[in-house]
């Protein structure tokens, strides 16, 4: 075995020998060779609490007062590439972050917390941690409660490969964006449960594990590598709304009763605004702070709630959470156009014209009485 080449003995699942993975790693810590410094350019802004829409344009627009290049990240998160006004400003990337901290406090009382990295990947990441460490800090505080309002904070991961290395190293699996709560397991399974260990497997394995294009991806996450660029983006046209569960939940019923209020709200303010939406995306949030977000374009633009909470359930289905303690799911419908503009398969279903003559009925009920003069016989009253 040469000097640079490693051995690497990974647990079996029970019932299995350990497996043994056997290639060639780069010397240092798992720095790939040929890594080169890159100064920190690219911020990852997370604003809260989830700000309106109309807040989160303005937030938009304050990001573009210092650099043109912004990905918006509905509903509460946006990328912005600085690289270009760290001259303009003579500040570095995390004092361009301080400055969108105060501007935004100063102008719209939302604070926030932003990930400074060379590349997209480790900029969330580092906003991750900013957050989760704020968290931690303030359930310490006098009287171990947390604030009604979390801080935020700036959290900077230098651009040298070894501390770009030495930040990854006992990162989990799920720390790393892109990595779901399936594949973690599989990859803990096989007793690469750190990034550090997912860096030192050889590709070749991984790729028996995960396949080809996964294995690729994520052992790329693993150095630290993320060849996306930010990608300037108007943000599409949406609504969404958040369910946070009062304590973790674990009952799938109670989560789907969740978004079955989620989609009946949107559905109501789809069709009081005149307009139906071409997608719907469901997020969930975990107890560990991670989430997962899931997006399936509808058969056609709709604001009829049954079809939302269909597609609802059926992205929610798709997760196969059996076990995971869920502490928020929120549901966003995007693709928002004029109703009148959208077409509509006409069905000799009974049934359907039945339901949409009933949903009309119950949108003059609440125009005449309030929001809640009606609602699903499942609902799910606010936490």
């Amino acid at each position: 075995m040469t000097s640079g080449q490693h051995s690497l003995a990974l647990p079996g699942a029970e019932g299995k020998p350990a497996a043994r993975l056997t290639g060639v790693v780069p010397l240092g810590g798992g720095v790939p060779l040929g890594a080169r410094a890159e100064t920190p350019h690219v911020l990852y802004v997370r604003f809260h609490p989830v700000p309106p829409e109309d807040v989160y344009q303005g937030l938009l627009t304050l990001l573009g007062e210092l650099t043109p290049v912004v990905e918006a990240l509905p509903p509460d998160a946006a990328l912005a590439d600085v690289r270009g006004a760290l001259r303009y400003f003579g500040r570095d990337a995390a004092g361009l972050a301080e400055i969108v901290r105060v501007r935004a406090l100063a102008r719209y009382g939302v604070d926030c917390t932003v990930g400074v990295a060379a590349n997209p990947l480790l900029a969330r990441m580092a906003a991750h941690e900013a957050q989760e460490s704020q968290g931690a800090q303030e359930s310490g505080g006098p009287g171990g409660g947390r604030s009604g309002r979390a801080a935020g904070a700036v959290r900077t991961v230098p651009g040298d490969p070894d501390a770009v290395a030495e930040f990854l190293a006992r990162k989990p699996p799920i720390a790393l964006p892109g990595v779901g709560p399936a594949t973690a397991r599989t990859l803990s399974a096989y007793g690469l449960d750190s990034a550090a260990r997912i860096a030192a497997a050889p590709l070749s394995t991984l790729q028996r594990i995960l396949g080809v294009a996964t294995a690729r991806r994520v052992h790329a996450w693993a150095h630290g590598i993320d060849p996306a660029p930010v990608t300037p983006n108007a943000p599409a046209r949406a609504m969404g709304a958040e369910h946070r569960f009062r304590r973790d939940e674990l009952d799938p019923v109670r989560r789907r009763r969740a978004l079955l209020t989620l989609a009946d709200g949107l559905g109501v303010r789809l069709r009081t605004s005149g307009q139906v939406a071409a997608a719907i995306s469901v997020t969930v949030r975990y107890a560990d702070r991670s989430t997962t977000t899931r997006t399936r374009t509808l058969a056609e633009p709709t604001a009829h709630t049954p079809a939302l909470t269909a597609a609802a359930y059926a992205l929610h289905d798709a997760l196969g959470l059996q076990r995971a303690r869920v502490r928020s799911v929120a549901l966003r419908v995007e693709g928002l156009m004029d109703a009148g503009l959208a077409a509509h398969q006409l069905t000799f279903d009974p049934a359907d014209e039945k339901s949409r003559r009933l949903e009309a009925a119950a949108d003059r009920a609440r125009a005449r009485f309030g929001i809640s003069a009606v609602r699903p016989a499942g609902f799910l009253d606010v936490a």
